[in-house]
């Protein structure tokens, strides 16, 4: 059995009912089975797609994404998504340590070709919405098709994914799932979402992330419900679904929740279709959180990373969500501990980094054996990130462990920083780093975006956080910025902040 055979039951069970729906067209189970296994014939028999080769994707969200994933399922082979926000020079450095067989790409994307011909001249083009040069369209490859559908001796223990992390501490790296991983991380979310058949969900999060890709999407279809699709977010278009297609779930980062509850449009939506919005990826400023649940529905956190396929951690639909800045509890079907950096488990209420292990974790780092040695140690993926859990396994993430501030020998998370100054009307957003001192070795350092319209000022903002913080945490400076370097999810790195800090 692989991945795929999940659509083709569903479309055995209920053949009719939608799968997906984009741009106002329908795809039944039927229908969406039937092109599956239409592409893993094309690939195979047309590009000689088999166990083991990747398949790389450069795209904005479309149910030829999804296609694509499920027919690599059948081959054995791997799909690797890329973010189409990267600058080509980073999109071929992914392209050139996954070397794949196949380039499946949007026209939007082709300026990539020459240099992708000129450094990868074994990798072929398949356009989704054109004919490359010496390539194909996409469409034409299932008419074509004579080969093989399903891949001899694959199952649930084939790589499917490589999934490049977002880069909030350098070079990015791909993390190695399997079939298996996206099945149990597909029950946690059935578990976490209470997602069955009669669920609609709207996705309008990036596939190239697994937080778009895996937190609803892929577990909507494994349960049998309807996925709509946009190809990217505006929230024009996010309100308009919600109440025109009257979805019951959806997953927003803080970025997308801001830009949603700031449109004028936002008090006049009916949300009442929903059960709940999912959020996570980065702090959640709790006045975003407010201003959904004001509006009557729950806002799950989950927390994870691309090496957990997300979901790791999280509160259930109907659980206890009164927890103030919890994760909620390890899934369903993984573990998660709090260690020392001697690899000792730490007792409740003490921090330490966080690791999981389950299932649902990657298996390792595409070519990269010393990164996949530091990061999975006796069966635990040592996240990065430091945490704690309370006394009833509660977990409250603090901040990734290279964030972290060492100030006078006191350790201070940015994170905490950052979320009080959040807490601040005047500012929109904010990133904290370190900054070397001859006297304390670091010192914590704020750049901040105000909102649109004020002014406030250093001496402010110094006094707000004074009155909640220790005054070791204090930033010794406050820098006014347009705008902060950024993940696709919005997390802010802070690496690069560094790098600037260091060219200033």
């Amino acid at each position: 059995m692989d991945l795929s055979d999940l659509i083709a039951r569903h479309a055995a069970f209920t053949p009719d009912k939608p799968a997906t729906i984009f741009e106002d067209q329908t795809l039944s189970y039927r229908a969406f089975h039937a092109r599956i296994e239409q592409t893993a014939r094309a690939l195979n028999a047309g590009c000689g797609v088999g166990r083991g080769d990747r398949v790389a994707i450069l795209s904005l969200n479309r149910p030829d994404y999804l296609v694509l994933l499920y027919a690599c399922a059948r081959l054995g082979a791997m799909l690797v998504p890329l973010n189409w926000r990267l600058a080509a020079a980073e999109q071929l450095f992914i392209l050139s340590d996954a070397s794949p067989k196949v380039l499946v790409l949007e026209q939007a994307f082709a300026e990539i070709l020459p240099a992708l011909a000129q450094s990868l001249p074994g990798t072929l083009a398949v356009g989704l919405d054109f004919t490359p040069p010496q390539g194909y369209r996409f469409g034409v490859l299932p008419a074509q098709a004579h080969g093989a559908s399903r891949g001899p001796q694959v199952d649930l223990c084939c790589p499917l994914l490589i999934v490049y992390t977002s880069g909030t501490t350098g070079r990015p790296k791909g993390a190695v799932l399997r079939q298996e991983a996206l099945l149990w991380n597909g029950v946690m979310s059935q578990h976490m979402h209470g997602l069955n058949p009669d669920d609609h969900v709207l996705t309008v999060l990036p596939f190239f992330h697994v937080g778009g890709l895996n937190i609803q999407t892929t577990p909507a279809l494994h349960a049998g419900a309807t996925v709509t699709i946009h190809s990217r977010f505006t929230a024009d278009a996010a309100l308009a679904a919600i109440a025109r297609a009257r979805p019951t779930l959806t997953v927003l980062v803080p970025a997308t929740i801001q830009a949603m509850t700031d449109h004028p449009g936002w008090a006049a939506t009916d949300l009442s279709s929903l059960k709940a919005v999912s959020t996570g990826s980065t702090i959640v400023p709790p006045h975003l959180i407010e201003r959904v649940v004001a509006r009557g529905v729950p806002v799950l956190q989950v927390y994870g990373s691309t090496e957990t396929c997300p979901i790791a951690v999280y509160t259930p639909l109907g659980g206890d969500l009164s927890r103030a800045g919890s994760a909620g509890l390890p899934g369903l079907c993984c573990e998660a501990a709090v260690f020392d950096d001697n690899g000792i488990e730490l007792p409740p209420d003490t921090p330490g980094e966080i690791a999981v292990r389950g299932p649902n974790v990657f298996f390792e780092y595409w070519g990269n054996e010393a990164a996949t040695r530091k990061a999975l140690r006796d069966g635990w993926f040592r996240t990065g990130d430091i945490g704690r859990r309370d006394a009833d396994g509660y977990f409250f993430v603090h901040d990734r462990k290279n964030n972290m501030i060492i100030s006078g020998g006191e350790n201070i998370y940015p994170a905490e920083i950052e979320r009080a100054l959040l807490e601040h009307p005047d500012v929109a957003d904010c990133g904290v780093i370190g900054r070397p001192d001859p006297r304390w070795d670091e010192v914590p350092v704020a750049y901040v975006i105000r909102r649109a319209g004020r002014q406030v000022e250093a001496a402010t903002l110094t006094a707000h956080l004074s009155a909640q913080l220790a005054r070791f945490k204090v930033p010794r400076e406050f820098v006014f910025v347009k705008e902060l370097p950024r993940t696709a999810l919005g997390k802010v790195q802070h690496f690069r902040l560094k790098e600037m800090a260091g060219e200033e």
